[in-house]
């Protein structure tokens, strides 16, 4: 992993089109660091590579929706029937600029 410098957190936002003071550099600078040894405490627990990865923090189920069945599509004639304005077989709709 690059090390995090403050000139690599100016080369990014100078890459993202935008720039901050030296104070806000340094804030985020110092904001990495702690991320860095809060990872780097995580590393230190035995065993942790025997777990799968978390994406959520509990199992989510969703049983509220509806069994999914084919039906027939509804043919030309009968979509067209629902429209407000139709013209040469097709849903004619108000300009959009």
């Amino acid at each position: 992993m690059k090390e995090i410098t403050i000139d690599v957190l100016k080369d990014a936002a100078n890459r993202l089109l935008f720039d901050m003071s030296e104070d806000e550099y340094q804030t985020l600078y110092d904001e990495f660091m702690v991320l860095k040894k809060q990872m780097e405490t995580i590393g230190l627990i035995e065993g942790l590579d025997g777990y799968e990865p978390m994406t959520f923090p509990f199992d989510v189920h969703i049983d509220c929706m509806r069994e999914d069945i084919p039906e027939t599509p509804l043919g030309k004639q009968e979509a067209l029937s629902n429209a407000g304005s139709t013209y040469q077989g097709q849903i004619k709709i108000a300009k959009v600029v």
